[in-house]
């Protein structure tokens, strides 16, 4: 399977003759641990249908009415979801993830932060073996306005659309979001990279998700300094002629060199990974970059234009 051929909509949402249409069954593994438990509570409150909870050495219990199993296996086996949420500290990540692919997860979404790059690498290739994806690790999640959310994102920024916001940033995802709507641009998915440096699914590989999909008219892509991923990005709009008008932000312009800033995958060596290194590449891409996120929705109206 290529990442093209995964049908993440089809798994978000589902088809209208779908049983469960709109209300797709989603796992959370860590539901009992105060960050799993405050985010459920918030997701299962948004509307997201979370059907059950994974916690090792708690199943029978129930957290809010949700019931909680000792594995993924038995949560798969009586609800049949195929999305799950991770919430587990980063030392028990890898075990939870592996559950969780051995079991028929095909979306998983990777909370934690501080996740071993080793874990995260064998992670992100066993999905793969299992045509499945992992978002994250380090990510804020994954939105469908209004229908389903899975992650720590605010619910308030974002309303349902037509644009794509993918980003390597948590909270410039809800600030552009939030210009984006107040300018009338609603939102078909807003997913987070996540800001370690191996991402289960980078840039290339999201925009090969929704290469397909009819009804997305514009993308609003948030970058940040370090590492090469804008200027790969650039290449493969450039080489694959990418049909659907792009909007770029680059965080860090001000940022000093060579030296981390926020993030692990945030750091400029040389012009390696500079603001101007994918600055330069968007504008062979014909990609506008914004200065600040107000400018997104303009830059976007004149592209459609």
């Amino acid at each position: 399977m290529t990442i093209s051929d995964f049908d993440i909509f089809g798994l978000l949402i589902g088809k209208e003759n779908d049983s469960d249409y709109l209300k797709k069954p989603v796992i959370i593994q860590g539901i009992t641990g105060s960050y799993g438990s405050t985010h459920t509570r918030l997701m299962k409150a948004y509307g997201t249908n979370i059907v059950a909870g994974v916690t090792p050495g708690k199943g029978g219990q129930n957290y809010e009415g949700i019931p909680i199993y000792a594995n993924v296996s038995d949560a798969v086996r009586a609800t049949e979801a195929r999305i799950s949420g991770i919430f587990v500290p980063a030392p028990y990540f890898l075990d939870a993830a592996k559950d969780a692919l051995d079991n028929g997860i095909k979306i998983l979404v990777a909370i934690p932060e501080h996740v071993p790059i080793k874990d995260a690498i064998r992670v992100t290739e066993y999905a793969k073996s299992k045509k499945a994806i992992m978002i994250g690790p380090n990510t804020p999640g994954l939105i469908v306005p209004d229908i389903i959310k899975i992650g720590i994102m605010p619910a308030q920024p974002f309303k349902a659309g037509k644009t794509i916001v993918f980003s390597r940033s948590g909270t410039l995802m809800y600030e552009v979001s939030f210009n984006l709507t107040r300018s009338g641009y609603g939102q078909k998915l807003c997913l987070g990279i996540g800001g370690d440096p191996i991402n289960g699914i980078n840039l290339i590989e999201a925009f090969e998700l929704i290469r397909s999909s009819n009804d997305v008219e514009s993308v609003v892509v948030v970058g940040e300094i370090g590492g090469d991923s804008e200027e790969q990005l650039a290449e493969y709009l450039i080489r694959t002629k990418f049909s659907k008008p792009v909007v770029a932000y680059i965080a860090g312009r001000a940022a000093p060199k060579e030296r981390t800033m926020g993030h692990a995958g945030a750091i400029v060596y040389g012009n390696y990974g500079s603001a101007e290194s994918k600055i330069s590449m968007y504008s062979k891409a014909n990609v506008p970059v914004a200065r600040t996120p107000k400018e997104i929705p303009e830059l976007i109206s004149q592209k459609v234009r």
